[in-house]
């Protein structure tokens, strides 16, 4: 991950590195010191590079105390022996800073080329939310009804806009909504995430959201005594539900991949196997071929992200990170099956099929 984005003679000066222990200094995009991945806990280096200006070498220092656990780095460069610049970074910078990429060359016109740009135009165009959102009310309203459909989707919806507020909240850009029919619904975004805790914030806001939804749903069941909003409330309750287990590319997949790999990247890959498991086991009780797809898709990235632990530019979880993520997932867990169980016990059957799915 990024830890340090600065100037050093008017070029850009770029600190890399991760918990394994590796750092990289690059100057203009140019490798100019690197740190091999040890097991010294020790938090203090120096980076030792000289540049040529004008035909004058320069001698340049950067010193640094680097801190994970919470994550503080404070640093200081020396040119010459004189400081130039100093000053410090905690999490919040982390959160806020735009990942600095090496500058690409673009190629020359091809049709390869033009028609990739042809697909980002039309990947971008609201027309395709519009055809997405018809072709899913159309393939619910068949498999059940219109107002079966139309609840559904507004579920999707404000399950989805959960993540964006979360994503929005971290300044980050969005593309929007997208609903694919018989799969759900999806959140995009054009930034990607810095740190662990932007991952479970964006993560579980979804689920966060949906329990709001059941929530003022069972509330007006309460008030107006139509089995219309109970429904909603109790499979809304069951959408999030399904959507928290902790199996990639599932919600609780991200928060579970995150807190497990904050602790240890080992344990991380133990637990996330040992979910892969359950979920196949569910899968094969329950013979949900769906679930078996996103398994396999979740667990190739669980190995990538495996074997890219030592690059990964991702800040992890601090300890009150860590527990306060587990509170925030087994609470809403709680609440979501308190929703079922109180619109179950209505005494009507249909209410209560959401309860026998889970108890069966």
């Amino acid at each position: 991950m990024q830890l340090l984005v600065t100037e050093c003679l008017g070029r850009p000066l770029r600190l890399e590195g991760s918990m394994a222990g590796w750092q990289q200094l690059y100057w203009d995009n140019q490798l100019v010191s690197q740190r091999d991945a040890s097991a010294s806990d020790q938090s203090s280096h120096s980076h030792q590079f000289q540049l040529q200006s004008q035909q004058v070498e320069i001698n340049c220092q950067l010193d640094i105390d680097l801190h994970w656990q919470p994550f503080k780095l404070q640093y200081q460069l020396s040119i010459n022996g004189e400081t130039a610049t100093q000053g410090e970074r905690v999490t919040k910078d982390i959160e806020a800073q735009t990942p600095v990429v090496a500058p690409v060359v673009k190629p020359q016109f091809s049709i390869i080329g033009l028609g990739s740009l042809a697909l980002k135009l039309f990947k971008s165009a609201k027309v395709i939310k519009v055809l997405l959102v018809s072709a899913s009310v159309a393939a619910y309203s068949w498999l059940f009804s219109i107002e079966f459909a139309l609840a559904l989707i507004a579920c999707l919806v404000f399950h989805e806009y959960g993540h964006i507020r979360a994503m929005k909240y971290f300044n980050m850009k969005t593309k929007g909504i997208y609903l694919i029919p018989f799969v759900g619904g999806l959140a995009l975004s054009d930034s990607r995430i810095n740190t662990r805790w932007q991952d479970v914030v964006i993560s579980i806001m979804g689920p966060t959201f949906g329990l709001i939804l059941s929530i003022f749903a069972l509330i007006a069941y309460w008030i107006t005594d139509l089995p219309f909003f109970a429904a909603l409330a109790s499979l809304n309750a069951l959408l999030n539900l399904f959507n928290l287990l902790p199996i990639l590319p599932l919600d609780g997949g991200h928060i579970l991949k995150s807190i497990s790999f904050s602790v240890n990247s080992i344990s991380g890959l133990i637990i996330c196997c040992l979910a892969a498991l359950g979920g196949l086991y569910l899968s094969y009780i329950f013979h949900l071929s769906l679930l078996t797809i996103m398994l396999l898709i979740g667990s190739v990235e669980i190995l990538f992200e495996w074997r890219a632990r030592h690059n990964s530019h991702l800040l992890p979880l601090d300890r009150y990170g860590q527990i306060f993520s587990g509170v925030w997932y087994f609470a809403t867990v709680g609440c979501l099956i308190a929703i079922i169980l109180t619109v179950a016990k209505s005494g009507d059957p249909l209410l209560s099929i959401p309860l026998r799915i889970l108890g069966s």
